[in-house]
């Protein structure tokens, strides 16, 4: 997908955020995060925007605190958001393709604007969905291609990262295949775990030797399990695994 693509992604997935919180009211709870209320959801997601945006609006090379969201509730929290939102989509529509700054996973991205308008696109879907499940009703669905992009980034990206603490003792062999990727093939990883952080590769056909445990389904579905808010829809070989994610994969 291109930056333009991924910028477009995040515009849409905002506005369906905002909708859907409003709609739900700031005091509902978030099913799918069960510690939140939807004001909580607002308030990270919109510091996280406003905490992006300003790496590539002011070239920062290094790594900066996230903020505090604002203390406002009601109606203006919910427009403390659009803002926030509309800003972010601002800054990486206008921004110079060769914008140098920090970014935070090892993931493929051909720039750093790239990989900023990758990561809000994805981090604002994953939030919408939140935000639908605490106002009840059919979600938005999500494209085959985006979600099979958003495995990739979170198995070759997030969990490459020395701290993440999907880790066994002896080395196994987890496989992770999205059923629907394209006409002819699948999408599939192999993850290795070990003692060390996880070592991911993308695979061109259907894997490189035995797996201990496969997860697979649906692109959307897979996507959203591997960030545990829903159930992965199969588990084949050691279950152990599958639990193993769902217990050490969340993102700190």
């Amino acid at each position: 997908m291109e930056t333009a693509d991924f910028v477009r992604t995040l515009d849409r997935e905002g506005l369906l955020l905002a909708a859907a919180a409003e709609e739900a009211g700031v005091d509902a709870k978030v099913p799918t995060c069960p510690d939140w209320q939807v004001r909580d959801l607002l308030r990270h997601t919109g510091a996280v925007h406003r905490w992006a945006a300003a790496f590539v609006a002011q070239a920062h090379t290094s790594p900066r605190p996230l903020s505090d969201g604002p203390d406002l509730d009601g109606p203006e929290l919910v427009a403390w958001y659009r803002d926030s939102h509309r800003h972010l989509v601002d800054t990486l529509d206008g921004a110079s393709p060769d914008v140098e700054c920090w970014t935070f996973h090892p993931a493929p991205n051909p720039s750093p604007l790239a990989f900023w308008a990758r990561r809000q696109a994805h981090e604002t879907t994953v939030h919408r969905f939140d935000a639908e499940s605490a106002r009840g009703g059919t979600p938005t669905g999500i494209a085959p291609e985006f979600a099979v992009d958003g495995i990739d980034e979170l198995l070759r990206g997030f969990h490459a990262r020395p701290r993440s603490r999907v880790r066994t003792e002896e080395p196994r062999l987890l496989r992770v295949r999205a059923s629907d990727a394209g006409v002819d093939t699948d999408a599939v990883w192999t993850v290795r775990l070990s003692a060390e952080p996880p070592v991911t590769t993308r695979e061109e056909s259907e894997g490189d030797g035995d797996a201990d445990a496969e997860l697979a389904g649906p692109a959307a579905q897979l996507y959203l399990a591997l960030w545990n808010r829903l159930p992965v829809p199969s588990v084949t070989g050691d279950a152990s695994l599958a639990a193993l994610w769902r217990e050490k994969s969340a993102i700190g």
